[in-house]
């Protein structure tokens, strides 16, 4: 994911470290419910995820060591007010990848993020028929195939986060508006890589 031009959109590039610290089950949490519903006590995260204070302390002091929380400095005594430090983070997975442990935690962490998205996509299955027609009309999925190179590929992504830039705030003040997640998942159709050396008049 691309840096955004909305200042008060700020990501985080995560080193081979920082991806070790968030590939954990809570704290992956307690990152994306500070991100959806803002600024939390240890107290209030720990009631909202079935957890325990001193377990949601631990984990977001780790969060905080990397970057990715910040303390708000706006609590009331020892009562730290959390908040998300950025709005997204990203990382080069052909970097990460040359380190074991951090493949490792790449790895859990991209199919945690997968097994969220169809998590969330079976809840608007079962919200959808109490939504009005032209919302259910406008939401969904959808699918297509591109034959491209990997820097076309690139583009594409660039052009597409241009666009989603766009429309970022478009419906602020508008109380028809609603606040909604987009994903973007690519991956090959066949999913076994050539061997360059091949002959391709030889077959599989």
């Amino acid at each position: 994911m691309s840096d955004s031009t909305d200042p008060s959109y700020v990501g985080l590039r995560l080193d081979a470290q920082a991806l070790r610290v968030l590939a954990h089950p809570l704290r992956s949490r307690l990152l994306s419910r500070l991100r959806v519903d803002g600024p939390a006590t240890a107290t209030a995260l720990a009631e909202a995820l079935n957890t325990n204070t001193g377990a949601t302390s631990y984990h977001l002091r780790k969060l905080e060591a990397v970057g990715l929380v910040a303390d708000t400095g706006e609590g009331e005594g020892k009562r730290r007010l959390w908040r998300a430090a950025t709005a997204f983070h990203s990382w080069s997975p052909s970097e990460i990848r040359r380190d074991e442990d951090a493949a490792a935690a790449m790895g859990w962490l991209e199919r945690d993020y997968v097994r969220q998205l169809a998590t969330r996509a079976e809840q608007w299955q079962d919200a959808s028929p109490g939504w009005p027609d032209e919302w259910v009309d406008a939401l969904g999925l959808n699918d297509t195939y591109v034959t491209v190179t990997p820097a076309q590929l690139g583009e594409l992504n660039a052009e597409l986060l241009a666009l989603l830039e766009r429309y970022r705030h478009s419906g602020d003040g508008d109380p028809t508006a609603r606040e909604i997640q987009v994903y973007n998942y690519t991956h090959p159709r066949d999913l076994r890589f050539p061997d360059a050396d091949a002959d391709p008049a030889e077959g599989p």
